[in-house]
């Protein structure tokens, strides 16, 4: 098994208990968490979204990449500097480690998880039908 299906099973059971205990003790943190995980999911789809644009930009005019980032930087930094102002720095500090643990981890699950599928729906995984280089001979 590889280490960052590992990862991924280790990062949501981690999630999954945290979510389970603050609704099981009701604590008030439980929307957030989740609120937090959504947007974490969110930024892990958009982090490759924007990784595939980049690719996708080789043979590119020099306008057309410098059109994409100005956007992107443009889009992207009024909506970091809101978050940050209006959400983190108003929040109450006792929620901010497992706001920003569930960021974090809806960000690198999701990474993991498509990354996962594409190599699935690809066929760039060896099935456990095809023969070893030993089993050849």
């Amino acid at each position: 098994m590889k280490k960052s299906y590992i990862v991924m099973s280790v990062l949501s059971l981690l999630v999954v208990g945290i979510i389970s205990r603050a609704f099981i003790l009701n604590e008030g943190i439980k929307v957030f968490l989740l609120i937090f995980l959504l947007v974490g999911s969110g930024l892990g789809l958009l982090r490759i979204f924007v990784n595939n644009s980049i690719k996708k930009m080789k043979g590119k005019s020099l306008k057309t990449k410098i059109l994409f980032f100005a956007v992107l930087l443009g889009i992207g930094l009024p909506i970091q500097s809101v978050f940050r102002t209006k959400v983190l720095y108003t929040m109450n500090p006792e929620y901010l480690k497992g706001n920003i643990f569930m960021l974090v981890s809806g960000m690198i699950i999701m990474t993991i998880f498509f990354g996962f599928m594409k190599n699935k729906l690809s066929g760039n995984e060896k099935s456990s039908n095809d023969k070893t280089d030993l089993e050849a001979v």
